[in-house]
Formats: structure tokens, C-alpha cells, sequence
């Protein structure tokens, strides 16, 4: 039979059915049926040990190991967190939907019918995100992934361009990106958007939250101190980078040290 989900109040994710599913570990508030609880220790996907295991390193080495749960039994569950909205995707065996790539930190459920992997995202090192995502495609009927934003998500098709650290999921290839920098930007005076990830293929869907994550790099001298931010993700981020400023330090201040010495 397999499971089926829905969402309830857009915060709580229903998984009713029967069989296996699989959840971020601890999501469950509650049950109604006979449930079982197991930590996933490799894949989730169907298949030999070999496959399984190499599934599992490929998720380990890439930083997309989200710690998951076998949920199975049957009944209905419940799951959630930390009060995030909840979007049910059902992927398809052909079309925009096939596959979704999603951050791990953005992951709440998928069924057993999914297959779950990595992709490369060759513009990862400018923000928040590593140089890989997690990948849910299609392998049967029933393939179904639950996705949590923070907010209400916004839906966009292509040709679009967003905030990487707005950025939640999106079907089709990796973006590209598109950088605004000049000389303005080192001395200060940037807008705050100097680069955006850049989506051109015809029918490519978009997932953005209302929210940006306090991570990825920051481009130009910041006058005011600041702490570097802790990664939103409940992994530690692989490739990802973080500059770290001091009160007053950069450009400016080494063009002044140099002009009081000329005095």
C-alpha cells in the first residue's frame, strides 16, 4: 500500500498509509496506529548492500548526510519542525517534476518509492551551500517529498534569478551565477545583493522561502564588527566559505595606515 502525504493547518506534515517512509530523525509529535522507529544506518534506497553503501559514503563525503529515520508501521503520523511550513511534492516519471534537488537542512520526509542521492552544484562555494545537494527523483509511483521552509514558500518559474541564501529547491540543472561587482563594492558601498543564482531552462521550477539564511560570503568592507553567523544546517557545510572581519579592518584602514606614515 505504501504511504501517502498531506499537510494539516500548512505546519504538520500526515503521513497515512502503510509500509516504510523515511523522516528527518525526531520530526515525529505524534501517532495513530502501530509505528516503529529506526535510525537509517546507510541508504534509503532499494537495492544490494553494495549500493546501499556507496549511496551512504557519497552522502557522507558530500556533507548531505541528513540523519534519517525508517518510519514504519501503519496508521497515520505526524511530523514536524520547529514550526516550519510544510510543502508536499509529488515528483512524476517524466516532466519538470521528475526530480528535485533540496538542501538536507530543507528536507522533512520522502517515500520509499524515491530515490535519494547527490548532485554536484558547481556554484556552491558562493554561498551558504556546499558543492553538492541532495537529489529525490522519481522511482516509482507513489514518490512523494516533504519540504520545509520558513514561511510560506514562493514558487517561480524560469527565467529567474535569486538569493542563494534565500534558495530552498528547484527542478532542471544546477544555476549559474551572476555577479555584481566594481569598485564600488570594495570600498563599501554594496547593495547587499552582489551575486544571484541565475535559472534559464524552459520549464525549470524554483522554490524560494521568505527568509535568508545568516551565511555565505560577503563581498566589500563592512565598517561594523560583526561575528561570523553559524551554518543553518544542522550538518557541517563542506567547500562552504566564511570571511571574518575585524572593527574597522580592510581596504580603508590599510590605505590610512599608509597615508598617516607619509605624513
Amino acid at each position: 500500500m505504501g504511504f501517502h502525504f498531506n499537510t494539516i493547518e500548512e505546519l504538520t506534515l500526515q503521513a497515512e498509509g502503510s509500509g516504510i517512509f523515511f523522516a528527518k530523525k525526531g520530526a515525529m509529535i505524534a501517532e495513530q496506529g502501530t509505528f516503529q522507529y529506526r535510525k537509517r544506518l546507510l541508504g534509503t534506497n532499494k537495492g544490494n548492500m553494495v549500493s546501499q553503501v556507496f549511496n551512504h559514503i557519497s552522502r557522507k563525503l558530500t556533507g548531505e548526510n541528513l540523519e534519517m529515520m525508517e518510519v514504519s508501521g501503519q496508521g497515520t503520523c505526524f511530523l514536524a519542525d520547529s514550526s516550519q511550513h510544510v510543502t508536499v511534492i509529488n515528483l512524476e516519471p517524466s516532466g519538470p517534476w521528475q526530480y528535485v534537488c533540496v538542501e538536507s537542512e530543507d528536507l522533512l520526509a520522502f517515500t520509499e518509492q524515491c530515490h535519494y542521492g547527490v548532485t554536484p552544484v558547481g556554484v556552491g562555494i558562493l554561498s551558504q551551500k556546499g558543492l553538492f545537494t541532495s537529489k529525490l527523483s522519481y522511482q516509482e509511483y507513489g514518490a512523494q517529498v516533504a519540504i520545509k521552509t520558513t514561511g510560506n514558500p514562493l514558487i517561480l518559474k524560469a527565467p529567474c534569478r535569486v538569493d542563494p541564501d534565500a534558495i530552498v529547491a528547484w527542478t532542471g540543472k544546477a544555476p549559474k551565477v551572476k555577479l555584481d561587482v566594481n569598485w564600488k563594492t570594495f570600498i563599501g558601498q554594496t547593495s547587499g545583493e552582489s551575486y544571484l543564482f541565475e535559472f534559464q531552462e524552459p520549464g525549470q521550477i524554483v522554490m524560494i522561502q521568505p527568509f535568508e539564511r545568516k551565511s555565505g560570503v560577503r563581498v566589500g568592507i563592512d565598517n561594523h564588527h560583526y561575528q561570523p553567523q553559524p551554518q543553518s544546517s544542522s550538518h557541517e557545510m563542506t567547500n562552504s566559505i566564511q570571511t571574518q572581519q575585524e572593527n574597522r579592518g580592510g581596504i580603508s584602514d590599510l590605505i590610512g595606515g599608509f597615508l598617516q606614515q607619509r605624513k
